[in-house]
């Protein structure tokens, strides 16, 4: 089974030379994968074995008309640390050179590689989703996993996240607690 150990998601039009330049960047097998997770929308895709042995298979997909996913496989053995940077960085060279706009990459590392969406306006039927408060915790280390984070993922990205999750209808009930711990955690204390 294949698992993602990084994913960069972004979108923009990309020309046939750009996607043939992209192709041999990577080294890519014009062809999609065609196992794991989003196979269906792979167009393209290189395996191979990093020096611990770790097999990976790295991927570039196609998600609507302009949205481009770039994501690093494994299987068995998490890829080392410094595996999942190199990839990071040639990811956000690949999306800055070709002049697409990075969405997102998951894990994060930055505030620039999380995705933030903005609630919907108050009185509209979408800003009454997730108004209520029901996570059960009182304690902010115990939110992290709830907005998709990881207890060691850096502070700058815990910031955004947890700003994106003041800014919901639903953190008006939250437990005051939890609010004052966020407050305390953006202000640095």
């Amino acid at each position: 089974m294949l698992w993602p150990a990084l994913r960069a998601l972004s979108h923009g039009e990309l020309t046939s030379d750009q996607l043939r330049w992209l192709r041999g960047r990577f080294q890519l097998e014009e062809a999609p994968r065609t196992e794991g997770p989003g196979a269906a929308k792979s167009i393209a895709h290189r395996s191979f074995t990093d020096d611990t042995g770790t097999r990976l298979v790295l991927d570039l997909a196609r998600t609507g008309e302009s949205g481009w996913v770039f994501t690093l496989f494994y299987e068995g053995q998490r890829p080392s640390a410094d595996t999942v940077e190199e990839h990071r960085a040639l990811f956000r060279q690949a999306i800055d050179g070709l002049g697409l706009t990075l969405v997102e990459i998951n894990p994060a590392t930055s505030a620039d590689e999380v995705l933030v969406t903005n609630p919907a306006p108050p009185g509209t039927p979408e800003s009454a989703i997730g108004a209520h408060w029901d996570l059960p915790y009182d304690e902010l280390d115990r939110v992290w996993p709830h907005v998709g984070l990881r207890e060691d993922a850096p502070r700058e990205v815990k910031e955004v996240k947890l700003r994106e999750l003041m800014r919901t209808p639903a953190w008006s009930a939250a437990p005051s607690a939890l609010r004052h711990q966020a407050e305390e955690f953006l202000r640095g204390d």
